[in-house]
């Protein structure tokens, strides 16, 4: 498999600076690095992106994320390997990715679940990210990038 073209960040002036500035905005934000690497394994997993359920995978477990964990990520509703925050994160990382399957698009409960885990700066930096992820799940799906690309 071939990705389709280049990566369009790296070909529009300014792009990958702006997305870089994004991302390092995001892990500054006090959230474990952990809980960012499960919602980025989460929303690449819901929107199919093989390229960044690959990348997740291997830069949670350089960040010492379990197998166990990584494997139930899919399933972390009914796997007692998450804490009550990382679930509220995973939860928003969801609806967040699905906007379209809810009238509300996030509901009022899943905000204030992880609102309850996470203050401010902390949310800000978790829809951040979520953001960030989806936007590198629908270049890369959208260009057809495989598993196992450093795009």
């Amino acid at each position: 498999m071939q990705a389709r073209m280049n990566n369009p960040a790296t070909l529009l002036p300014g792009v990958m600076e702006a997305i870089q500035a994004l991302i390092k905005a995001a892990h500054q934000g006090g959230v474990p690095e952990r809980t960012l690497e499960l919602v980025h394994l989460r929303a690449s997993q819901i929107n199919g992106c093989a390229a960044c359920v690959d990348f997740g995978v291997r830069t949670a477990k350089k960040s010492g994320e379990t197998d166990e964990r990584l494997a139930t990520t899919a399933v972390w509703r009914e796997s007692p390997y998450f804490t009550d925050a990382e679930r509220a994160a995973l939860a928003l990382a969801e609806s967040a990715t699905r906007l379209a399957d809810h009238p509300g698009a996030v509901p009022d409960e899943i905000w204030d679940a992880a609102a309850e885990h996470y203050d401010e700066e902390e949310l800000a930096a978790l829809v951040l990210w979520i953001g960030v992820t989806n936007l590198f799940n629908r270049i890369n799906v959208t260009l057809r990038v495989p598993a196992g690309t450093n795009f």
